[in-house]
């Protein structure tokens, strides 16, 4: 049976938002609002910010790991970026990748395969968390 990311969303996980950021404009801060509007606990990953929308900034996954139960990630960033970050999250062994549009790419979904991530990519994680 596949692991349905949408289903667990409605769980309410403590959520990692890769590229969250305090420039409005950027879906980095869309989504950490959405979120929390939401009553999601959402973890802002930035390594420029030291905090976003209030809520204290973590510079990557490992030390966001350490003070919080993680278990999805969000990413809203390059897929460069994104693929840097799964290698990190994927040592974490965590496992559940939500990749925004923009934030994937071949490689990106090649490397969520090979090393058998739950996954959802270019899918809109504001239009499915309730």
């Amino acid at each position: 049976m596949t692991f349905n990311l949408v289903e667990y969303l409605k769980t309410k996980p403590v959520i990692a938002v890769i590229g969250a950021t305090n420039d409005s404009r950027k879906f980095g801060n869309i989504i950490m609002k959405d979120l929390g509007r939401k009553g999601y606990t959402a973890i802002p990953i930035n390594p420029r910010a030291t905090a976003v929308e209030g809520i204290p900034a973590f510079p990557d996954l490992k030390t966001a790991k350490s003070e919080h139960p993680i278990s999805l990630l969000v990413y809203v960033v390059p897929p460069a970026i994104t693929l840097k970050s799964l290698e990190e999250a994927r040592d974490l062994n965590l496992k559940n990748v939500w990749v925004q549009p923009g934030a994937g790419d071949e490689t990106v979904r090649q490397f969520l395969e090979k090393e058998n991530f739950s996954f959802l990519i270019n899918a809109c994680v504001m239009v499915e968390a309730l």
